[in-house]
Order: structure tokens, then C-alpha cells, then sequence
């Protein structure tokens, strides 16, 4: 099939750069790496499958979150067989990235209201802050540990959390993009 060289602008104009192109192109010497279109179902099921998975995944503290991206887009180019552009391929990784996040999110919230483990969740929180190196005996870092649980700091909390997860999984779609693309033959 072939398509011909000047197929003009919006209004009908002729292209002035179509002259200096060839006057037919044979699809089937284009490589198939963007050809097909954009499979909606396809990306919300690998980033369905990927976000799952990285609830274990993102138990590898930053890194897992990058590989529940990639995962998501690797999931994505077995089921359509073609690698996604790099943008696509951040939007199906932050895709997947919302998934863990609202699943680990629920997950966590049952453990704190429903199961009454707000100390031990406290707990955990002064441990994480010593080990970075915050005086837990100064009354102003124990405030600031106390008002995560209020409404604005959960709120707050929820809000960082989110943007941190989902620019580091598109983060991983993207490099996904980049890793698993075919290499050309020239």
C-alpha cells in the first residue's frame, strides 16, 4: 500500500516540503513500532495487573515504585506486541501507580482506624525520624510527627504521597519505554 507524498495541508494548499520527499512510501518498510493505535483496554488492564503486583513490588523502598511503571508497560507490550510511545508509556505507568497507591492507601487505612493501630503506626513514624536524624525529644519534632493524624495532615500526607507515586511510576513507564524499545535494523 502506498500513500502519496503530497498530501497537502488543512485547507487543501499543497505542502511546499512534500516536493523534496519521495513520491510514494511502502508501509510495509516503515518498522512496526508505533503503528498500531493506542489500545485503551489493554493499558488500563497492565496497569490494573502492575499496580496490584506492586503493592509487593513497592516494598523495595523508591525502586519498587519505578518498577511497578515499568511493569505496568512491559504487561502492556506483551498483550498488544508493540512498544508504546514514551509518553504513552508514563501515562500507563502512572496509571498503575494510582492503582497501588489507592490500594495500599485503603490497606493502610484499615490497619490504623479500623484494626487501632494508630500507636504502633506512630511508632513506626519516630523510628523512621530518628534514623534520619531528628531529636524526637524536641516537644516541636514530636508536634510535627502528632499532626500527620490530624484531618489537614492526613489530607496533606495523602496528597504527597500521591504525586510522589505516581511521578516516580511514570517515571518508570518512561524509562520502560526507552529499555524495552526494538532496536532498529538498518
Amino acid at each position: 500500500m502506498t500513500v502519496p507524498a503530497s498530501l497537502g495541508d488543512f485547507h487543501g494548499a499543497p505542502d511546499p516540503a512534500a516536493s523534496t520527499l519521495p513520491q510514494s512510501v511502502a508501509f510495509d518498510s516503515v518498522p512496526r513500532l508505533q503503528t498500531a493505535l493506542f489500545d485503551r483496554g489493554a493499558s488500563v488492564r497492565a496497569a490494573i495487573k502492575a499496580g496490584v503486583l506492586g503493592i509487593f513490588i513497592g516494598m523495595i523502598p523508591i525502586l519498587g515504585v519505578v518498577l511497578t511503571g515499568s511493569l505496568a508497560v512491559f504487561f502492556y507490550r506483551r498483550e498488544k506486541g508493540i512498544a508504546p510511545a514514551t509518553a504513552i508509556s508514563a501515562r500507563i505507568g502512572a496509571a498503575a501507580g494510582v492503582v497501588a497507591f489507592a490500594i495500599n492507601s485503603l490497606l493502610i487505612a484499615v490497619r490504623i482506624f479500623a484494626l487501632h493501630a494508630k500507636q504502633e503506626y506512630l511508632d513506626n513514624l519516630v523510628k523512621v525520624a530518628q534514623t534520619l536524624g531528628y531529636n524526637m525529644a524536641d516537644p516541636e519534632n514530636q508536634a510535627i510527627i502528632h499532626n500527620l493524624f490530624t484531618p489537614a495532615g492526613l489530607a496533606l500526607t495523602f496528597i504527597f504521597g500521591m504525586i510522589f507515586t505516581v511521578l516516580l511510576s511514570a517515571v518508570g513507564g518512561a524509562l520502560a519505554a526507552v529499555l524495552f524499545r526494538p532496536s532498529s535494523r538498518s
